[in-house]
């Protein structure tokens, strides 16, 4: 098969030809027709993850595609299935797998981090009976290709961690994949969303998803910014960023008894990140943790992405193949962003 390499943390990578994966006992091999280029991608690349074992590597963790083979013990599921899955795997059989909350598992595998990932024409997936969902014929592999991360981890730390309200505001810090689905999920649920991001081009694309007001970060004080357009502050911040700036900026944006979601990866920091924990004592504000979406939890969401009332569809602004996303992923820190870059390994 065809699949982006690279042989040291932030080294050159390329597209080359490797053996094709076996399938393991109890798990799949899946032929990737889209697989998103997240943030989280380019933190593997750069080192930022200790669960990659070994070098060269294949980043790449948010995919949809069709079943190519199943190990021994599969039952559910057979050649040609169109699938998804989310980007943690559960064992599928310790007490967080069996009470629906694989996404905490302790043996949890993550392609693109713990194994080769889906920046490639077939990818490994563990615990197959477990893991993976049945993708409706009416959503594209293109539009799924999120569901793996950004959007059904968006959707969890909305509706499940944050459990916004109809209603409430809700700040958006940072309008890449993750907090552009953040936008649309909270404003499907009633909220009245706040996007801010460095980037006019991804303001843009909030404001299309449907936010309501958008603050471009170029110098402001962001706080008092969505203090005064939101009468006293947000009743829900989402950092979908994970930066100590962002992180601060979504925390200082809330009310009081407001409840944070942090969700954007942090890179490594001597120390770990400076959070402004006074005013989380002092305003007796809720910090939550969301790490995407059990596999038991995608009929809800799916439902709803049929039913038209949720459209990851509009969030996407190009499809690339596999030699362009390998000179892309070194630059997805800093390149800007006005939606979904999703990589199809067909393509070139």
């Amino acid at each position: 098969m065809r699949a982006i390499l690279f042989d040291e943390f932030q080294g050159p990578t390329s597209v080359r030809k490797v053996p094709d994966p076996a399938a393991p006992d109890g798990g799949g091999v899946v032929r990737v027709h889209a697989t998103g280029l997240c943030l989280s991608d380019w933190h593997a690349w750069a080192g930022h993850d200790t669960d990659i074992p070994a070098l060269p590597h294949v980043p790449g963790h948010e995919l949809a595609g069709t079943v190519e083979k199943v190990g021994a013990g599969v039952t559910r599921w057979r050649e040609g299935d169109r699938v998804t899955v989310p980007f943690v795997s559960g064992c599928g059989t310790c007490e967080w797998c069996r009470t629906g909350q694989a996404q905490v598992c302790p043996d949890q595998t993550q392609p693109g981090f713990t194994h080769w990932g889906s920046y490639a024409e077939l990818v490994v997936l563990n615990a197959a009976d477990a893991n993976l969902v049945a993708l409706p014929d009416d959503v594209s592999f293109e539009a799924a290709a999120s569901l793996g991360c950004r959007f059904a981890t968006a959707y969890r730390a909305v509706t499940g961690r944050a459990r916004v309200q109809s209603g409430e505001w809700v700040v958006v810090v940072g309008a890449g994949g993750v907090g552009l689905s953040a936008v649309m999920i909270a404003v499907a649920r009633g909220a009245r969303v706040v996007a801010v991001d460095r980037s006019e081009g991804a303001l843009e694309a909030a404001r299309r998803a449907g936010a309501e007001r958008t603050v471009l970060a170029d110098g402001l004080d962001v706080p008092a910014v969505v203090h005064q357009v939101t009468d006293g502050g947000a009743h829900v911040a989402v950092d979908a960023v994970g930066s100590e700036r962002t992180c601060a900026d979504a925390i200082l944006s809330l009310r009081r008894r407001g409840r944070h979601v942090q969700v954007g990866l942090f890179p490594p920091v001597d120390g770990g990140p400076r959070v402004p924990m006074g005013r989380v004592i002092g305003w007796e504000l809720d910090v939550l943790g969301s790490h995407g979406m059990a596999a038991v939890d995608y009929p809800e969401m799916l439902d709803l992405v049929a039913s038209g009332a949720l459209r990851p569809q509009d969030l996407l602004d190009r499809v690339v193949g596999l030699q362009e996303a390998a000179e892309l992923l070194p630059t997805m820190d800093t390149a800007p962003r006005a939606g979904m870059v999703v990589l199809d390994p067909g393509r070139d």
